[in-house]
C-alpha cells in the first residue's frame, strides 16, 4: 500500500463524519424560506401590487400601515373579503387566500 492511499482513507473518513454531523434545515428554516420566496398571486393581489407574483413580507410592507387597524379603501376591499377594516393580525391570513398553490 503506498503513503497517498492511507491519507486519502483518513480524508473521506472526515468527510463522512462532517456530513453527518451538519444539522439539516428545521421546518422553521423551510418555512422562513418559503415566506421569502416570490409566489404567484391572485388576479385580485396582481391587479393591487402591479406584479404577477410577490414575497408575503413584500405584499404585507405594499399595505399601508395605521397602527393597528387598516381602513380600507375599495382597492384593499377587493383583497381583504370586502371588509372595511382589517387589523394587523388578520393580513397575512387575508392574504394567504391569494397566493396561488404550486403543489
Amino acid at each position: 500500500m503506498s503513503s497517498t492511499g492511507g491519507f486519502f482513507k483518513g480524508c473521506r473518513a472526515l468527510m463522512a463524519a462532517a456530513k453527518a454531523a451538519t444539522p439539516k434545515p428545521s421546518a422553521a428554516a423551510k418555512t422562513t424560506s418559503a415566506i421569502l420566496k416570490p409566489a404567484p398571486v391572485s388576479p385580485a393581489l396582481r391587479q393591487f401590487l402591479g406584479a404577477p407574483e410577490a414575497a408575503r413580507t413584500e405584499a404585507v410592507k405594499k399595505n399601508p400601515v395605521n397602527k393597528r387597524e387598516i381602513l380600507c379603501d375599495d382597492k384593499l376591499k377587493t383583497i381583504f373579503e370586502g371588509k372595511d377594516k382589517v387589523g394587523m393580525l388578520e393580513i397575512a391570513k387575508l392574504l394567504s387566500n391569494h397566493f396561488v398553490k404550486t403543489r
